[in-house]
């Protein structure tokens, strides 16, 4: 099993519009780095929810990974946000995954908060600059952020 961050913004797809959902595709990934990630996602994986492009943004609960990484067919469709004009059917590099939330956090895990806890220094969240929607976390990084909230 491996664990990942995954960051949405709660205006386009919060934590409570996936509990409300049941499950839901996980696509709109339109970075390389971020999709390769995806494309290493097993059933069965565990995910934290981190919204972001909010005030505070944090991580907000837990999901986890219910489907193998398939083609991301949104990117075909003109009226979808997540459109990629250079997509075809026979050349659809993006991918999506389908979702399921595990559970939610009481309170939201303020990135104020995580920046003060100690042992995550490799954690790619806390890289300056970085802007990846989709990250892997070690298990010594889960087991400092789980037991944090």
């Amino acid at each position: 099993m491996a664990y990942w961050l995954m960051k949405s913004e709660p205006d386009s797809f919060s934590i409570d519009d996936l509990r409300s959902a049941g499950q839901a595709p996980w696509d709109g990934v339109r970075n390389y780095q971020a999709r390769n990630f995806m494309r290493n996602m097993q059933p069965r994986d565990s995910f934290l929810f981190y919204h972001s492009s909010c005030k505070p943004p944090g991580i907000a609960g837990i999901g986890e990974i219910v489907s193998e990484p398939y083609p991301d067919r949104a990117a075909l469709d003109p009226e979808n946000p997540y459109h990629d004009a250079k997509a075809s059917e026979d050349r659809l590099p993006w991918v999506a995954v389908n979702v399921t939330l595990s559970k939610k956090f009481p309170t939201l895990l303020a990135l104020a908060d995580i920046k003060q806890l100690n042992g995550l220094d490799g954690l790619p969240l806390l890289h300056k600059g970085n802007r990846l929607s989709v990250m892997p976390v070690t298990p010594q990084q889960w087991a400092i952020l789980t037991a944090a909230t």
